[in-house]
């Protein structure tokens, strides 16, 4: 009996540590040196104050061994930023930003800021991807 308990509790911690990993889905394709931009799916929503989708990205090194990023604030792989998204008006806003050196700080203006207009292949690709589904995100 006992061990039916062990192996439940082990089963728990399994699952509830996978619940919590992040789900890095790539939006652009490897660069000539592999380097790759990714969203946290996990961490996607719609902001209720503004209508905003926001999202997480990171970039990491595809195909790396050891992998190096994406990764979330506080790795030591972690160069990233929180990004809210207009998918009507193809804007974004910068929420915050981080690396190993410096942690993620959000704006707390951020819904005050004058969106900027995507510019570059990376960014018309973030908007594309974020907006993808943006009806079904919870919202915050």
């Amino acid at each position: 009996m006992r061990r039916i308990f062990a192996f439940a509790a082990l089963s728990a911690m399994a699952v509830a540590s996978v619940a919590s990993a992040e789900t890095w889905t790539p939006y652009t394709t490897p660069t000539d040196n592999g380097l790759q931009w990714s969203y946290d799916a996990d961490y996607s929503y719609r902001d209720s104050a503004s209508g905003k989708v926001v999202v997480l990205q990171a970039i990491g090194k595809a195909g790396a061994t050891p992998r190096v990023g994406p990764s979330a604030p506080g790795a030591a792989d972690g160069v990233g930023s929180v990004v809210g998204v207009d998918c009507k008006a193809k804007t974004l806003i910068t929420i915050g930003s981080y690396s190993p050196s410096k942690p993620l700080v959000l704006s707390d203006t951020w819904r005050e800021a004058t969106p900027k207009k995507a510019d570059g292949a990376d960014n018309k690709a973030l908007i594309s991807a974020a907006c993808e589904g943006a009806d079904k995100l919870p919202s915050k």
